[in-house]
């Protein structure tokens, strides 16, 4: 099992993509739990983002936010992308896609504090 903070999607429709999430990963017989923690997050390029956390499998995870993404026709943030160099920091990094359906509209770089209960933020976005 794994899991992963920074997938989002556009602000608005969080409580509605989480809940057929949960609801598909039920029908297909998956093990996926997402929830939203109450937390959103502002781009330059892209806009405003409803972060979630999930539990279950990465590559599932993956390809269902991009089902929903379709089926809503949503901005989503699939996460995740861990740095390849294993440097010892005082922050923490994930990488994450900005999607709309199949397409790659952007990147996303997160940071938070190794120490205390520091939230993600952007600290480099690009688009494509």
């Amino acid at each position: 099992m794994r899991d992963s903070e920074t997938f989002g999607v556009e602000k608005g429709h969080g409580e509605e993509i989480v809940s057929w999430l949960n609801n598909q990963a039920k029908i297909q017989g998956v093990k996926l739990e997402a929830r939203l923690y109450g937390y959103d997050i502002s781009t330059k390029n892209f806009g405003d983002f409803e972060l979630f956390s999930w539990i279950g499998d990465v590559q599932i995870a993956r390809k269902m936010i991009i089902k929903a993404s379709k089926r809503f026709k949503v901005k989503v943030i699939e996460g995740g992308y861990k740095p390849k160099e294993k440097l010892l920091r005082l922050k923490k990094f994930d990488f994450a896609k900005v999607k709309k359906g199949d397409k790659t509209i952007g990147l996303l770089e997160f940071a938070s504090s190794r120490f205390g209960d520091k939230q993600w933020e952007i600290q480099n976005e690009e688009r494509h």
